[in-house]
């Protein structure tokens, strides 16, 4: 789909810009670069020169020159072959040649220096990453790895609306799980029918999404625990299937953790849902702007502790969501900021058993003046199958 030119966006980066003293930024990250111009590429090896006065340069390869016109919201397209008989260096070398040439262009530029990690790239399989050739090429350059933060952790109403996207999507695919998971079935065969679905009915979603990818991690009764790759563990009867799941949606993404149940849940899940449920809403109703995060983070782990998790809780109970599915804001004890209106942050409060098993909880919420409100129609806690 073709969105309008999110000028919002694009004025709140160049007022930042201003402030910090940048002439141009360069970045190559996809979700940066898909926050800058709109283009969501395919290999990853997309280069942006973003000016604070005049227009962007977008450099991509040539087999992506349709799709660039069609959705980048610049009309200065540099294009980049994918092999070329008379040079062999490898395309982002060459992208990196173009992007330096136009960024000297510029006075003070702000590169990626500090970036951690990225989105994907629409192929997925070989995510791209930086050489000692990129930074390099621009000697002097400074960090806007933060500034970019900073813009991106408020929303336009266009990303939210994007947003929206995905969280209807990965609603969906959890209704058709719903009604067609059972016991015995493998955490891979769940986990194939619900990205089966998110790529096929997401892509075209509502004639509004040209690409959706699904990613997961399905964990069956005693698989739940804080991090453990989806296997042949068997769905059991009466005890939850954990869902961690994103949707990205053209470049913008969703963030949930779901659980189904088949048949009546076991006693002891039953109650660590209702505990468990209540930490999490008292985090939503805490999040109003003007809320200090880290206080957010305190009391969501002050309730966890309450509850009795033996297996401490490694991760972390509140982030960002946008062009990632992980972004800043991050809610921690030890580090400032503030809830934001425009902010949209996924809260997901846990409880893990010794020896596997326990519970998660998570959803993405719209900071709005009134309080948060939940961008996931799908239900919270423990869902029964059918």
């Amino acid at each position: 789909m073709n969105w309008k030119r999110d000028d919002v966006r694009l004025e709140r980066v160049r007022a930042l810009m201003a402030a910090r003293g940048l002439d141009a930024l360069v970045v190559r990250a996809p979700d940066n670069v898909v926050y800058l111009t709109n283009f969501w590429g395919m290999k990853g090896f997309e280069a942006v020169v973003f000016p604070r006065e005049g227009e962007p340069t977008l450099v991509t390869l040539t087999a992506s020159e349709e799709d660039a016109h069609r959705a980048a919201w610049t009309s200065d397209i540099r294009l980049v072959s994918g092999y070329e008989p008379a040079d062999p260096r490898p395309a982002p070398l060459r992208a990196l040649a173009i992007a330096a040439a136009v960024a000297r262009e510029h006075g003070a530029v702000g590169l990626e220096l500090s970036l951690g990690t990225q989105a994907t790239d629409r192929m997925v399989g070989e995510p791209t990453t930086y050489s000692k050739g990129w930074f390099d090429a621009f000697p002097g350059a400074l960090d806007a790895t933060g500034l970019l933060a900073d813009a991106r952790a408020v929303k336009t109403e266009q990303e939210v609306e994007r947003m929206r996207l995905a969280n209807e999507i990965a609603a969906a695919a959890m209704q058709h799980v719903s009604a067609r998971i059972r016991p015995g079935q493998t955490e891979a065969h769940v986990a194939a029918l619900w990205q089966a679905f998110v790529h096929g009915e997401g892509t075209g979603w509502q004639g509004r999404v040209d690409l959706a990818f699904g990613f997961s991690l399905i964990w069956a009764g005693k698989g739940i625990k804080t991090f453990t790759a989806t296997g042949t563990r068997p769905v059991v009867a009466g005890q939850p299937t954990l869902f961690e799941i994103w949707v990205c949606a053209d470049g913008y993404w969703c963030d949930h953790t779901k659980n189904l149940v088949c048949g009546e849940l076991e006693p002891a899940y039953r109650d660590l849902e209702q505990r468990l449920l209540e930490v999490y809403r008292d985090g939503v109703e805490f999040c109003r702007p003007g809320a200090s995060l880290a206080d957010l983070d305190r009391r969501m782990r002050a309730g966890i502790d309450a509850i009795g998790s033996p297996v401490a809780v490694s991760h972390g109970i509140c982030h960002g969501v946008g062009a990632r599915a992980h972004e800043p804001p991050w809610a921690h004890q030890a580090a400032p900021g503030e809830v934001l209106e425009g902010m949209v942050l996924a809260l997901e409060p846990a409880v893990y058993w010794e020896g596997g098993g326990g519970l998660r909880i998570e959803d993405n919420f719209l900071i709005t003046a009134a309080g948060a409100e939940q961008l996931s129609p799908f239900p919270d806690g423990i869902v029964q199958a059918g």
